[in-house]
């Protein structure tokens, strides 16, 4: 059966973005060489030309992916990205209760990817996530040693870019995010699967606020969250809207044109 189309967000004559599956590669890896879901040559084959993408998600990550279709806007958004001018704004469902903001200053140290330009080890390199907690629910039900357990819906807002930041974060401040296989709780991701159909790392990125690489005028794409992430937002009576970011964006941050 064919393969649906690639959601569009935004494409104008130098950059595309995408709304990238859960469970879809960027591109190759000798990681996972087995995958078939692969984000740019989908996309490649999609509009019918080569397409560069700027950075990545990982593949449990859902959410906005932006491309080029030049090399030389591909070198002005990754030089962006680099030089921690892009605003990114994630959601994420987590165990426990964080409090209601906050930041997370840890030090991470290199991840191999299978990738040249991505080797593993090295100094810790300093790494920030600033987070805001947009719900909370308390299900009776026990996992741990509790009696109930604790969920909560985050934003996520990674001020460095260092490889699964946002996953190696939230577990060191002991909120894992559900669906994590890696640095998550099993049992908690299992409860997930049980009991509410979810079988995907509830990760996603929302909104990229950056300097338009043609015009140099600011601006933004957003991604709608769907599917199980949706629904789970919907079940336990979460915000879908992307209020909280409206209320910290740069005032002269727009929609891209």
């Amino acid at each position: 059966m064919p393969r649906a189309p690639l959601t569009i967000l935004h494409r104008d004559d130098v950059l595309v973005a995408i709304d990238k599956p859960a469970g879809w590669l960027v591109h190759r890896s000798d990681i996972d060489r087995h995958e078939a879901r692969i984000a740019v040559q989908a996309l490649r084959d999609q509009l019918g030309r080569h397409v560069h993408p700027v950075h990545r998600l990982d593949k449990g990550t859902s959410g906005i992916l932006l491309f080029a279709l030049d090399r030389e806007t591909g070198r002005e958004l990754g030089q962006q990205f680099r030089a921690g001018q892009v605003r990114k704004t994630y959601r994420a469902v987590v165990r426990g209760w964080p409090p209601e903001s906050g930041r997370i200053d840890h030090p991470l140290s290199g991840i191999g990817d299978g990738y040249a330009d991505r080797p593993a080890g090295g100094a810790p390199r300093h790494a920030i996530t600033d987070f805001r907690r947009l719900g909370t629910v308390e299900l009776d039900h026990r996992i741990d040693r509790y009696p109930t357990t604790r969920y909560a819906l985050l934003s996520l807002h990674p001020v460095t870019g260092r490889r699964h930041q946002l996953r190696r974060h939230l577990k060191h401040v002991s909120h894992p995010i559900i669906g994590d296989a890696t640095y998550g709780k099993g049992r908690h991701n299992r409860f997930f699967q049980a009991s509410f159909d979810c079988h995907r790392l509830l990760l996603a990125c929302v909104e990229l606020s950056f300097r338009h690489p043609a015009t140099g005028d600011p601006c933004s794409v957003t991604a709608p969250l769907g599917g199980e992430f949706a629904a789970l937002l919907d079940r336990f009576g979460w915000p879908r809207d992307m209020a909280d970011t409206r209320l910290v964006r740069d005032a002269e941050t727009m929609p891209c044109p």
